[in-house]
């Protein structure tokens, strides 16, 4: 399979990753805004799409280390570059996202527990997925200085970056208080949750349309 069609494929997968792992944030956010399974269901459901979000990050690595020709890469290291930069921060994110669900679907946790095993990574990935968004659109701005096309590119930045803001959102009011054991605001965090990760599956549908 020669590189062109391998970037389809990845692309693909990446984008169908990203609307399943966007699809299952919403529906455990509508589980736990309801009350139902309790938080073990709404938990297992948030992790299976932790998973695809992780991949949808990785594969999106592979698109940046391997957009420019030259033999097929598994992995790459190239900071300078802004879209290979914002792939990676966004991979990392996910990984942070995976820690933090992880550990909230264990339970049982003191709040001290809490704060440090998962809200303190939800908030650091949040902040990766901000600062990924923002690369991206830094890097598509340039491209547009440069006279070069960016197709859905825009579109698929802006609405990522979008979902980013509302999954911070949805973070800072998750916090739990050291004094009740309670968070901030139960509703705006799984709404936030809900309108964030649908950000992300619509994004994710965009990007079955492009082509690397």
């Amino acid at each position: 399979m020669n590189v062109n069609r391998r970037l389809e494929l990845t692309n693909r997968i990446a984008a169908t990753a990203f609307v399943i792992g966007g699809s299952l944030f919403c529906l455990g956010a509508l589980l736990a805004q309801a009350h139902v399974g309790g938080p073990r269901l709404a938990g297992a459901v948030f992790l299976a799409g932790g998973v695809f979000f992780t991949t949808g990050g990785y594969t999106s690595v592979l698109l940046a280390a391997n957009g420019h020709g030259g033999a097929w890469r598994w992995w790459s290291f190239e900071p300078r570059r802004l879209d290979w930069a914002s792939a990676f921060v966004l991979f990392v994110g996910t990984l942070y996202f995976g820690i933090s669900l992880l550990a909230a679907l264990i339970g049982d946790l003191t709040t001290a527990q809490e704060h440090r095993l998962v809200w303190s990574p939800e908030v650091i990935g949040c902040v990766l997925f901000l600062v990924s968004g923002h690369l991206a659109l830094l890097q598509l701005r340039r491209q547009s200085q440069r006279g070069e096309d960016s197709g859905i590119d825009w579109w698929i930045a802006v609405v990522n970056q979008l979902g980013s803001a509302l999954f911070m959102v949805a973070a800072i009011a998750a916090f739990v208080r050291p004094s009740t054991g309670d968070e901030l605001a139960v509703g705006i965090a799984n709404w936030g949750t809900f309108a964030g990760a649908a950000c992300f599956a619509a994004a994710g549908v965009i990007q079955e349309f492009d082509r690397p």
